[in-house]
């Protein structure tokens, strides 16, 4: 029983490294426009697919391939926003949540459109699990986390260490005050969709490299991506780090209670729990 728990403790954990990703890329968004943009499902799955491309047409190293991935799905995320979500910001944060959820079925459906339904994978060696003592651990599991720490760890140094990041936080903290003191809120707007829903994409593809790929890929994991980022604080970063390991670790830990099938409702348990005590979440909300 000891050993099950901590395999399930071992696998949460880099499940929620993982998960992380596209978290504070759906945090970085809402911190600096005010608004969930759910199309980040699409968003993540069209990342994955242009890493798939590179990696298996050009024989890129996944490694590698997640700079497509972050470049692709950070181009067509700040693209579309400009020329889909834009017009509905002003009306309100529901209108554009709203616009999101219809833009995320047209890009979803795009990529059916241009890859199909059939499931595909990475060009990958496959290596036998690492054994220490009864806990089982995936060689790609770890590479996998380890990515995802590195890409979470550049863009912390980008928020602090750079002018776009520094006028990021401005906006996310007063956006009033920031166009005020001269900062484009245009120019600022494209950057957080081109950063933030580009660290999507190299989580859509990092989820990829673990299961599959196909186009429901970054679906699947929509409700988790939502519910880290709640659970840690809507439009905090750090938050949406705390929130995806609680939630990562949450879910495994629930398959040895119930089936499999209900895990992704441990998210949302996770939202009710959390913040029924802490109404902002575990870090709070915008500090960016």
């Amino acid at each position: 029983m000891i050993a099950t728990f901590l395999q399930a403790l071992v696998n949460g954990a880099l499940a929620g490294a993982v998960l992380a990703l596209p978290a504070v890329g759906f945090n970085t968004v809402y911190a600096v426009l005010r608004f969930p943009n759910f199309a980040v499902a699409s968003l993540a799955t069209i990342g994955a697919y242009a890493g798939w491309v590179v990696n298996t047409d050009l024989g890129w190293p996944a490694p590698a391939s997640l700079l497509a991935a972050f470049v692709v799905a950070g181009s067509v995320g700040a693209l579309a926003d400009a020329l889909c979500l834009k017009p509905l910001r002003p009306l309100g944060a529901l209108v554009a949540a709203i616009g999101s959820v219809a833009l995320d079925l047209v890009l979803q459906n795009a990529a059916r459109f241009a890859f199909g339904n059939n499931p595909r994978g990475y060009d990958l060696m496959v290596f036998r699990n690492w054994r220490l003592g009864p806990i089982g651990i995936g060689p790609q599991e770890v590479e996998d986390a380890v990515l995802a720490v590195v890409a979470m760890a550049a863009v912390f140094l980008m928020l602090r260490a750079t002018r776009i990041g520094k006028t990021m936080r401005a906006v996310a903290d007063n956006a009033t005050l920031a166009e005020s003191k001269g900062i484009d809120p245009a120019r600022v707007a494209w950057a957080a969709n081109f950063v933030g829903l580009g660290l999507t994409g190299i989580g859509g593809m990092l989820v990829a490299l673990d299961t599959s790929l196909d186009p429901l890929t970054g679906f699947r994991v929509l409700l988790s991506i939502f519910a880290a980022a709640v659970v840690g604080g809507l439009g905090s970063i750090p938050g949406a780090v705390a929130g995806a390991f609680v939630v990562g670790i949450g879910e495994e830990m629930s398959t040895l209670l119930i089936a499999p099938t209900y895990r992704t409702a441990m998210g949302f348990l996770a939202i009710l729990i959390v913040l029924s005590f802490r109404p902002g979440g575990l870090i709070g909300e915008r500090a960016i």
